[in-house]
């Protein structure tokens, strides 16, 4: 076989050597190349690379990244001593597979440099407290469990619960922030990436975006290495560029699986439900490495997304991923059911830190909410009976079911924070039992949001949209027409 120029270039610079041993599949065991590190990047004869996942004493694991068959006996030759991922500004409004490659075809991407994919986290003296708000866009979220930039906080659910669309709203809103988003998809169906593609273009938030992808049909490792290289992107952007950024992993679920095919094929003894004992320190090494930096005031976001088998967040790796996160929304199939989107768990779902970044107004509309859900949950209880409602739980039934009509929303839908409070003011204001026009609330908050300049703006506003809107008046019953009187019978007896 003729050897590929890279990988003379590297022998001859004096690189440590070594020859293949055996091959399992991706799993690729390589004799010498001694010394080298962990997760080194090996140019294997014929110009493939792999990189070092276990140090034996006598030879090295490799998980191999390209696609042509290795052969036992080929050389392998350390490249770098740490695996790393192209960089750069022009990556922003791009499609791109693990590798960094454009598959958007719109040509070829100019790299500014390269990042370390399995870099290490910010130190804690290198961090700050999180005190801003990241507009999600969805009043549900914003409102009751917000989320603070730089915050890790996960986002878990059943199959077709719809967590991918909350997670393409949170990105379509940035594209009227300052933020970048990287969204990862690990071992993804074409369907579903062509959805979340065909959203992001449709609302003009690709321009805002990193896209990388993996599918069902690439290579284990590329997929177990994607979140990694997302990560990385957005450290760059975040810590080189002092640019604040969003990273949302679609999913984590898979990606523990994948990690845990690759470990049982390596070898790795299989701990609970098989996976391998590091899958814990595998995840918070990633999500570890968000946070907000003191030397720059900027933050990186971590969104994990995880699916629940049949609801049961108990499970392993669920239970591993809230306890790395500040946080969680849950989805529920039975709120998705009654038609909420999103189908935002109320009761199991919970935000550690991102009460700090909201305003006074804010906290005290959270509170009322809460409240008016709670009512409207005992009162909807109470119906099951079957029996008269009482009027104040008749008026409660009515508030919530307004709630929820302001809190669902369809993918692309998105009010910023200005909005939110404008339509929550009014609502929780209204008389108790009053029909308000939704629709017509939520038109017309957005319209008056980008008007509000001070308090007195708001106060403003807020009362004039109050009389335009007002609630609507129910229908009074029409009384019943009398009966026309009977037409005398010819034939009737006097």
């Amino acid at each position: 076989m003729k050897q590929d120029s890279h990988f003379q270039t590297f022998v001859k610079a004096g690189n440590p050597t070594g020859q293949v041993t055996a091959i399992n599949s991706f799993v690729v065991s390589v004799s010498g190349l001694q010394p080298v590190s962990r997760q080194a990047l090996i140019c294997f004869e014929d110009g493939s690379k792999g990189f070092v996942q276990h140090i034996l004493e006598d030879s090295v694991t490799v998980l191999y990244l390209g696609v042509t068959p290795l052969k036992v006996g080929m050389g392998a030759v350390v490249q770098h001593n740490e695996l790393v991922t192209k960089v750069g500004k022009d990556f922003i409004g791009r499609v791109i597979s693990v590798t960094g490659e454009p598959l958007d075809g719109k040509g070829a991407i100019a790299a500014d440099g390269t990042w370390p994919i399995f870099g290490e986290a910010p130190q804690l003296y290198e961090r700050e407290l999180l005190d801003t708000q990241l507009e999600t866009g969805v009043t549900l979220i914003d409102t009751l469990f917000p989320i603070a930039r730089g915050q890790r906080l996960a986002l878990l659910g059943d199959s077709k619960s719809g967590k991918s669309t909350l997670a393409t709203q949170i990105a379509i809103n940035q594209r009227n922030t300052d933020q970048v988003v990287v969204y990862v998809m690990i071992a993804k169906r074409r369907s579903d990436i062509d959805m979340l593609i065909h959203r992001l273009t449709e609302n003009n938030a690709l321009d805002k975006a990193i896209v990388i992808v993996s599918t069902v049909f690439e290579s284990l490792v590329l997929s177990w290495l994607a979140p990694y290289v997302g990560c990385a992107m957005a450290e760059y952007l975040w810590r080189a560029m002092n640019q604040d950024a969003i990273v949302l992993y679609d999913d984590l679920t898979t990606h523990a699986q994948i990690y845990r095919e690759i470990s049982l094929l390596s070898g790795v003894s299989p701990g609970r439900d098989s996976y391998p004992g590091d899958i814990f320190h595998t995840h918070s090494q990633l999500l570890e490495r968000a946070g907000k930096l003191k030397k720059n005031h900027r933050h990186l976001t971590a969104i994990p997304l995880v699916l629940i088998d049949g609801g049961d967040i108990t499970g392993f790796i669920p239970t591993n991923i809230m306890s790395i996160t500040d946080g969680q929304w849950i989805l529920d199939m039975d709120v998705f059911r009654e038609g909420l989107r999103p189908a935002v768990s109320v009761g199991l779902s919970v935000t550690r830190v991102g009460g700090r970044g909201q305003n006074d107004r804010q906290k005290a509309q959270h509170v009322a909410v809460q409240k008016a859900v709670g009512d409207f949950l005992q009162a909807r209880e109470f119906a099951k009976f079957g029996s008269e409602l009482a009027l104040t739980t008749q008026q409660a039934m009515e508030r919530g079911h307004q709630l929820y009509d302001l809190f669902t929303q369809i993918p692309g839908e998105t009010f910023n924070l200005m909005a939110q409070q404008i339509m929550l003011d009014i609502l929780l204001s209204s008389p108790a039992g009053a029909k308000l026009d939704i629709n017509q609330l939520k038109t017309l908050s957005v319209k008056s949001a980008a008007l509000v300049k001070t308090e007195k703006d708001y106060s403003g506003i807020v009362s004039t949209l109050r009389q335009q809107i007002g609630p609507i008046a129910p229908t009074a019953p029409q009384p019943a027409a009398a009966p026309a009187p009977a037409a005398p019978n010819p034939e009737a007896k006097p």
